[in-house]
């Protein structure tokens, strides 16, 4: 039986355990950290605390693709989420009443997300892999480097002796482990890039272009029954206004968490840091306010700050990179994208599953199996790189335009070390805020909308297709009325007040 050896166990490393295992792969997952919490899910997730996952603590939710993907591939791992606290919501609450198109239509049961914070899946992932009998968990273990064959000759007389296939790995503490197969799951580091230079194996470029992104998420508890509030955006309330974006997703057992971000480096929100500066800004933000009024919530957590990395498009998980066969990245050790639209976790358990079923149906290890899962990963995650390389782009210039008075396009670049083709062609498509307008009162460009923002179809499938854009063009909107998030300098005094300073 081949051995699988896994490299990290985040969301992605978990995942593709479960997925591997499946495969008949005896699988031994690595983990760098410390056991996780034990007893029931809730109070484990409040106090697991991951310094080796600064992310964890911040806003993560489970889109439609993430839902799909459990219920067809591992539905006992739903199962457990749901029995555990989590909750299913229905994105159709969302649907503009009044709307044309607004009746119940055939893959509106697809239309779900799952209200669950990142610790608390990642705790009922962990749990159901720990009882697979082909998995073995080993924890405070680092992969420091891969160890290569030193040759390898292929089918293809292009690779022939240049491509090295994967023999092991070799721990931080010095121990040499075999595998047939590697598989990269830590997380944004993306430790093959590092592993490969070090073996001599030269890496392709990233595709990388700014997210331009500040993030402060704060956690909470509701005291009382029910929603305050409706969920505007089907699975949160709240929006990416025009200098800051304010959102809140519904977690398991009673739980909330509000993101807010910003341009990073805007001294004049730095009161966002503090609890009294977070809470105003999130009050003053238009669905968030019921969430916070007196007896209805409390706060479970500190504010927590993080900075949001570029969207990176690894070259490791493409075509591009030279075959190295066994070693695949996953999750977001191949790709991560501006954390605002929410399908970190969604693409990481895809990504699993689909390389599962490229190495079903390229069992042999070699070039071919390689190229089959470098098509697999830019199939799946180049639309929403694209997607979000330029939809980063165009929020930033809209931004700064409102921070600082004009665009400053130039500033926050990529890397001059990146591909030029990874600057986001001008868009065929019309306007994200012309769609958005158009689905407050068109079902059918609603689902549309949703289905993309949800990852069930990709931007082209949606904004492709000629009768989807000609219900945008008919669509009759109304001007937009309802709550208006702080005007910038409302913003500035505001925090300024909660902190007791006027600037």
């Amino acid at each position: 039986m081949a051995t699988a050896v896994i490299a990290g166990a985040g969301i992605a490393g978990l995942a593709a355990a479960l997925a591997l295992e499946g495969t008949g792969h005896r699988v031994l997952l690595l983990d760098r950290a410390a056991e996780p919490p034990r007893g029931d899910i809730g109070p484990a997730a409040d106090g697991w605390v991951r310094p080796t996952v600064p992310q964890g603590v911040h806003s993560h939710t489970l889109t439609s693709l993430g839902v799909r993907v459990l219920r067809e591939r591992a539905p006992h791992v739903l199962e457990a989420a749901l029995a555990a606290g989590a909750e299913l919501l229905d994105l159709t609450e969302a649907l503009p009443s009044g709307a044309a198109g607004a009746a119940p239509e055939p893959g509106d049961e697809e239309l779900v997300a799952l209200g669950c914070r990142r610790t608390a899946l990642e705790l009922v992932l962990y749990r159901a892999v720990r009882e697979l009998p082909g998995v073995t968990v080993r924890h405070r273990t680092t992969v420091s480097a891969v160890e290569l064959d030193p040759a390898w000759r292929t089918e293809h007389a292009r690779d022939v002796g240049a491509v090295r296939a994967v023999r092991a790995v070799r721990t931080a503490d010095g121990e040499r482990i075999p595998a047939d197969i590697v598989v990269d799951a830590t997380g944004r580091q993306a430790a093959a890039r590092g592993w490969l230079r070090a073996a001599g194996v030269p890496v392709a470029e990233d595709r990388v272009s700014p997210s331009g992104l500040s993030g402060f998420t704060r956690f909470y508890r509701l005291t009382g029954d029910g929603r305050p509030g409706p969920l505007n955006r089907g699975n949160a309330a709240g929006d990416i206004w025009d200098h800051y974006a304010g959102v809140l997703h519904p977690g398991d057992n009673g739980t909330f968490s509000i993101a807010l971000a910003t341009l990073p480096g805007d001294r004049a929100l730095h009161g966002l840091h503090t609890p009294a500066g977070f809470t105003a800004a999130a009050r003053a933000t238009p669905g968030l306010d019921r969430w916070l009024a007196e007896g209805v919530s409390e706060p479970t957590s500190p504010v927590h700050a993080i900075t949001s990395p570029p969207n990176t498009l690894r070259g490791t998980a493409t075509s591009y990179q030279r075959p190295v066969p066994g070693l695949f990245p996953v999750g977001d050790a191949a790709c991560t994208t501006n954390p605002l639209f929410g399908r970190g976790m969604s693409l990481a358990l895809a990504h699993a599953f689909a390389l599962a079923d490229v190495l079903r149906a390229h069992p042999v290890i070699g070039s071919a199996q390689s190229r089959a899962a470098a098509r697999a990963a830019e199939d799946l995650f180049l639309p929403w790189y694209e997607q979000s390389a330029a939809a980063d782009l165009a929020r930033i210039t809209r931004w700064r335009a409102t921070v600082h008075g004009s665009p400053t396009p130039s500033a926050g670049a990529p890397s001059a070390g990146a591909r030029a083709a990874q600057a986001p062609s001008p868009s065929p498509y019309p306007s994200p805020a012309d769609v958005a307008a158009a689905a407050r009162t068109d079902g059918r460009v609603w689902r549309g909308l949703t289905r993309m923002l949800m990852s069930l179809a990709t931007p082209a499938q949606v904004l492709g297709d000629d009768a989807f854009l000609a219900r945008v063009r008919q669509a009759q909107v109304p001007p937009a009325t309802g709550p208006q998030a702080p005007s910038r300098t409302a913003l500035v005094h505001l925090l300024a007040d909660a902190e007791g300073v006027r600037r």
